[in-house]
């Protein structure tokens, strides 16, 4: 579906579904205002990951023009993403989920970013549905220890700084189609999810290309809408520390890879049983039975750096922000 496209840049958006029937109905409209209010072509492609709800009838009665794409089995959200990645064909993908209602002038202020050759993609700022506080800005990357470490939120005084972020958040991102896909979008081994985002925006700032927080758009967030009916919470919770411990295996250098192993093995699984949070010990086990896969993925990251003539560190990509934010008014936090 598209509308008459202009100088701008056209927009492909890709919405992976689990169940989320009632979020579609309520945000969908939304999506359509701020795509006809973004004045490009554009076409919205939506996955449905096995739905035991009735999404799919829905889709197909009510937005017969969107292009619908039907899994056989359930992936999680890396794959389900990658289908639609896979198929779009616009020089933008926003990778959105069904729990977000865009602002009718969304898009108006993130263009601009895509008039810069090196950058990968732009977030918005994300309100939350049930209290209006923001739930996301941009994040710093830092090292705790070994650890890598984006928990800590920020913004700059001057909005119409160009702000970077280490990670774009994978609730709604607008990124470089054709960047995208040379990744080869999302890494498959984070489903069903949690953290692949932030392992996507670590791999587009090592091959050389920026990631940014834009605080004029915003978009409103019914936070883990979906993500909470999945089995235990316990569950939810090794599966998180499990991909955490992923990030870290593909993306520290071979030195601070051994020393952060050390730090795991004799100080963190010590804690993690003092404090009774036994969830870890299945996140570990996890890791550990899928090192092969995972020394698959280092390897790909590795293929790509080399395709980009270059090696650019995690220590590198945190002094590149740095210095990218230096003579900013920085306000810790979210605003």
């Amino acid at each position: 579906m598209t509308k008459a496209s202009t100088s701008r840049k056209s927009i492909a958006v890709v919405i992976p579904n689990y169940n989320g029937r009632h979020l579609l109905e309520r945000n969908l409209p939304s999506v359509f205002n701020a795509l006809n209010s973004a004045n490009t072509a554009f076409e919205i492609i939506i996955i449905d990951d096995c739905s035991t709800d009735d999404s799919v009838a829905f889709l197909k009665q009510s937005y017969p023009t969107i292009r619908l794409i039907i899994s056989d089995q359930n992936q999680g959200f890396s794959a389900t993403c990658n289908k639609g990645i896979a198929v779009a064909e616009k020089d933008l993908i926003l990778l959105l989920n069904t729990d977000i209602e865009l602002n009718t002038i969304y898009f108006e202020t993130q263009f601009k970013y895509f008039e810069l050759p090196d950058t990968f993609g732009v977030m918005s700022k994300i309100i939350g549905a049930q209290n209006g506080e923001t739930q996301d800005t941009a994040r710093f990357l830092r090292y705790s220890s070994f650890k890598i470490k984006a928990n800590d939120f920020f913004y700059v005084e001057d909005e119409n700084f160009l702000t970077p972020t280490a990670y774009l958040s994978g609730a709604n991102a607008l990124i470089d189609a054709k960047k995208l896909k040379e990744i080869g979008g999302f890494d498959e081994i984070f489903s069903p999810f949690y953290c692949e985002d932030f392992e996507l925006g670590l791999k587009a700032w090592r091959l050389g290309w920026k990631c940014y927080y834009d605080p004029k758009s915003y978009c409103i967030h019914d936070h883990s809408s979906t993500t909470k009916n999945y089995r235990t919470q316990n569950w939810v919770k090794a599966i998180f520390f499990r991909n955490r411990l992923y990030v870290h295996a593909i993306h520290l250098s071979r030195t601070r890879l051994i020393f952060w192993l050390m730090q795991i093995t004799f100080v963190d699984l010590l804690f993690m049983w003092l404090g009774l949070k036994f969830y870890f010990y299945k996140s570990f086990g996890m890791f550990l039975s899928n090192l092969k896969y995972l020394a698959h993925s280092r390897k790909k990251m590795n293929q790509l750096i080399t395709q980009h003539q270059g090696s650019i560190s995690i220590d590198e990509v945190i002094n590149k922000m740095d210095k990218m934010l230096e003579g900013q008014t920085i306000i810790q936090g979210r605003n």
